[in-house]
C-alpha cells in the first residue's frame, strides 16, 4: 500500500489535548508518523483546515442498509469513519425464516423503515448473528460497522409470537443468554433493549423488549459481566429511567449507555441533576446519550410516529390502513385523540408543527399549523386531519418534536461522562436526517456558539466514544494507530442542507443531507474515500472499513 502524507495542517489528536501544526504520514493502514517535513508517496494538502481522528457515531440503524449502501450515506459524508448500530435493541439478527416480516414490520413501526425496502434490500443469508456479521464482512463497507446484538430479536428467535405476551421460561432465558454470548464472541460491541413507551410494535402492541422486562434484560447483560467485554444500550422506560439505570450499571459492571438525555424543559435539568450526583459518588459506568440536533420529524398521517403513545393511535396498527381515514372523520375519535395528545409523557406541541410537503396548498408551506388552523377555525388537530384527507393521508408536516431547548443543548454539551449520540442515522429516513450530528456541532455549536473550544468537541467525536467502547486504536491520532482520519475547514464546516430523494430499494423515498460543507478528506484505514465531499470510485470498490477490535474492560 502507497503512502500518503497530509501535510500543513493543524492536528486535534482526539485526545482534548492541545492542537499543533504538524504532517501525518499514513502508510499500510495505520499512522506511521506525526511531525514536521514528513514525505511519502502522494499528498493531502491540509493547509488551513484541522486534521483529527475519524468520528464515530455510537447511535445508528444501519444493520439493514449497509447491504445495500456499503458507504453507509449520509453518514460518510460528515467525517465519521467508525459507526455503531443495532441500536435500541432492534436489529435483524438473530432471525428465522419465519420471522423475517415480523421483523421487518417492527422496524417499519418503531424506525420508519419501509418493509418492501428491508425484504428486497437485505440479502437474508444468515439466521444467527454471527451468521449476520460474516455476511456484512464478506460485501464490505466503506466506513468501520460494528453492531449490538437487540432484545428484540432475541425474544423473537427463541419465543415466537409468544415474546409480544410473556415473559420468558427460564430455558428460553437461558437460550437467549446462550445468544447473546455467541453473539460477542462473534464480535457484537454489546447488548441492546428499549422500554420506551414510544416504541409500538406490530398490531399496535407494545414492543417484546417492553415485555420482557427489565430483569430478563439483566439476566442477559450478565453474559457482559462474565466477558469483562462491551457496552449496554438501552433507550429509557418507565421501569428503567434516570434513577434505576445507575444502580443497575453498578451491578453489571459494563459500561451503560442510554438514549437519550434530550434537552426537554424539566427533563434535561432533572436527568442532568441525577447523572452529576452519581458521577460525583465515583465508580460509575453510565453515559446518558445527548444530541445538539433538534429532533424535527416530518410526518404524514398514514403512519403518525409521533403520536404513538396514545392509546387511540397505536390501536390504529390493529386495524386495516384504510380504516384510519374513517377514524379521522369522526369528530368523537379525534376529540378523544386530541385529550389524549395532551397527556402522554411527552405531550404534543402544536405550536412546533409547520406544513411541510403538500401538492394541493403550495403556498402554506413552512406555515405553522397553529396559523393555519386559526384561520379555518378549528383545532390543530383537525386541520391537520383536514388538509391531509384531502391528499389521501400524504401530506407532510415537520413537527420539532424534543431536543429544541438550546440553553439545555449547551449545558449538557459541557457535562461529564455525557455521550453524543442519536443520529439514529439509518432509521426514520422518511421523517429525519440527523447523520449530519458532526458537522452541525462543528458548525453551529462550536465555530458559531462557541458552546466547547474545538480540541473538546473533536474528543467528544473521536476519542470519548472509542474509550467507551474500548475500540482499540481508535478514534485518536498517534503512531501505530488505525489510520482513520477527517481533515476539515474550521472556518467552513457545516451539516448542509436536507433533500428527499428516492434511491432505496423497491423504490422507497428518504430524506439525506449529503452536501455538508468543509470536509476536505476522508480515510478510512488508510485508504481515502472521500476528496472535498466526493466519495471515490477505487474506495467503494475496496470498501476499507473493517470490524473495530473491542478490548476487555480492566
Amino acid at each position: 500500500m502507497s503512502s500518503i502524507v497530509i501535510r500543513g495542517g493543524t492536528v486535534i489528536d482526539g485526545t482534548g489535548a492541545p492542537r499543533r501544526d504538524a504532517d501525518v504520514l499514513v502508510r499500510d493502514g495505520r499512522i506511521a508518523a506525526i511531525g514536521k517535513g514528513l514525505s511519502g508517496d502522494r499528498e493531502i494538502d491540509a493547509s488551513g483546515a484541522v486534521v483529527a481522528p475519524g468520528f464515530i457515531d455510537i447511535h445508528t440503524h444501519y444493520d439493514a442498509q449497509v447491504f445495500w449502501d456499503p458507504a453507509l450515506t449520509p453518514t460518510c459524508y460528515h467525517g465519521v469513519t467508525t459507526v455503531v448500530a443495532g441500536n435500541c435493541g432492534f436489529t435483524i439478527a438473530p432471525t428465522r425464516e419465519k420471522d423475517r416480516e415480523t421483523i421487518a414490520l417492527t422496524l417499519e413501526k418503531v424506525e420508519d423503515m419501509n418493509p418492501a425496502s428491508l425484504m428486497e434490500g437485505i440479502p437474508w443469508d444468515f439466521e444467527t448473528f454471527p451468521e449476520y456479521l460474516a455476511s456484512v464482512e464478506r460485501r464490505g463497507t466503506l466506513l468501520n460497522f460494528s453492531a449490538y446484538v437487540g432484545h428484540t430479536a432475541l425474544r423473537i428467535f427463541h419465543m415466537g409470537d409468544d415474546a409480544y405476551e410473556r415473559e420468558a421460561t427460564e430455558a428460553e432465558l437461558n437460550a437467549m443468554r446462550a445468544s447473546v454470548h455467541e453473539a460477542m464472541q462473534a464480535g457484537a460491541v454489546g447488548l441492546a433493549t428499549s422500554f420506551a413507551p414510544t416504541h409500538v410494535g406490530v398490531g399496535g402492541r407494545p414492543i417484546c423488549s417492553r415485555v420482557g422486562g427489565v430483569s430478563e434484560f439483566e439476566a442477559m447483560a450478565g453474559e457482559l459481566t462474565k466477558l469483562g467485554r462491551g457496552v449496554i444500550e438501552a433507550t429509557l422506560g418507565s421501569d428503567f429511567a434516570f434513577d434505576e439505570i445507575y444502580d443497575f450499571q453498578r451491578r453489571v459492571g459494563v459500561p451503560v449507555t442510554y438514549t437519550a438525555l434530550l434537552a426537554i424543559p424539566g427533563l434535561w435539568q432533572h436527568g442532568s441533576a441525577v447523572h452529576e450526583q452519581e458521577v460525583a459518588k465515583g465508580d460509575t459506568g453510565v453515559w446518558p446519550q445527548i444530541s445538539v440536533r433538534k429532533v424535527t420529524l416530518q410526518q404524514q398521517l398514514k403512519s403518525p410516529f409521533s403520536f404513538d403513545q396514545a392509546d387511540c393511535f397505536s390501536s390504529l396498527y390493529s386495524e386495516a390502513p384504510e380504516t384510519r381515514e374513517v377514524r379521522y372523520k369522526d369528530a368523537e375519535w379525534r376529540k378523544k385523540a386530541i385529550e389524549e395528545l395532551a397527556h402522554t409523557a411527552l405531550p404534543t406541541r402544536w405550536e412546533n408543527f409547520e406544513l411541510a410537503e403538500t401538492e394541493l396548498y403550495p403556498e402554506l408551506v413552512d406555515r405553522k399549523l397553529i396559523d393555519i388552523a386559526k384561520e379555518r377555525g378549528e383545532h390543530p388537530f383537525d386541520a391537520m386531519v383536514a388538509l391531509s384527507l384531502e391528499e389521501n393521508l400524504e401530506t407532510r408536516f415537520r413537527y420539532v418534536l424534543a431536543n429544541d431547548d438550546e440553553a439545555g443543548i449547551e449545558h449538557l454539551l459541557q457535562q461529564k461522562q455525557m455521550a453524543l449520540g442519536l443520529s439514529d442515522a439509518g432509521a426514520h429516513v422518511g421523517m429525519l436526517c440527523d447523520a449530519p450530528l458532526p458537522t452541525d456541532l462543528l458548525g453551529n455549536w462550536v465555530r458559531e456558539r462557541e458552546t466547547l473550544p474545538l480540541e473538546s468537541a473533536v474528543h467528544k467525536l473521536t476519542g470519548e466514544p472509542a474509550g467507551l467502547f474500548r475500540f482499540e486504536d481508535r478514534g485518536v491520532l498517534r503512531e501505530g494507530a488505525h489510520a482513520d482520519v477527517c481533515v476539515f475547514d474550521p472556518n467552513e464546516v457545516g451539516p448542509g442542507a436536507i433533500r428527499r430523494v428516492q434511491d432505496f430499494p423497491a423504490g422507497a423515498d428518504r430524506l439525506t443531507a449529503d452536501t455538508p460543507t468543509g470536509i476536505r478528506a476522508v480515510l478510512v484505514n488508510g485508504t481515502q474515500i472521500s476528496e472535498n465531499g466526493t466519495l471515490l470510485d477505487e474506495a467503494t470498490d475496496a470498501r476499507p472499513g473493517q470490524r473495530p477490535t473491542q478490548l476487555g474492560h480492566s
